[in-house]
């Protein structure tokens, strides 16, 4: 099968899968643009993770700066809490909680 014929195939699974994104207010639209700024960044991250394992191809290794993995992991802390504002979420809160519902975990798995 070539790839026109598997791109006309997939274009009319994108009409049955009939989504619709209804976004009416700009926070809406926020929430997704950030959804995806984070998915940006932690590809960003991840590359930097494989490159500090020497696993990624040498142009990138020469390339890589060891100091960029801290960019990129506050790049990815900074787009969470921006998420997380504009889907009012209070990450203190969420963090606390969360923490709280691992060590119960931990606890009983001991």
């Amino acid at each position: 099968m070539d790839f026109k014929a598997v791109q006309k195939r997939a274009e009319k699974n994108i009409l049955r899968s009939n989504i619709d994104f209804k976004l009416n207010t700009t926070r809406e639209k926020a929430i997704l643009a950030h959804a995806v700024k984070l998915n940006e960044e932690v590809g960003e991250l991840c590359n930097d993770i494989l490159s500090i394992l020497k696993l990624q191809r040498t142009s990138k290794l020469e390339r890589f700066e060891k100091k960029n993995i801290y960019e990129e992991f506050a790049d990815v802390l900074i787009t969470v809490l921006q998420l997380a504002s504009i889907a009012r979420v209070d990450m203190e809160r969420a963090t606390r909680d969360k923490l709280k519902k691992i060590e119960e975990r931990y606890k009983k798995e001991k």
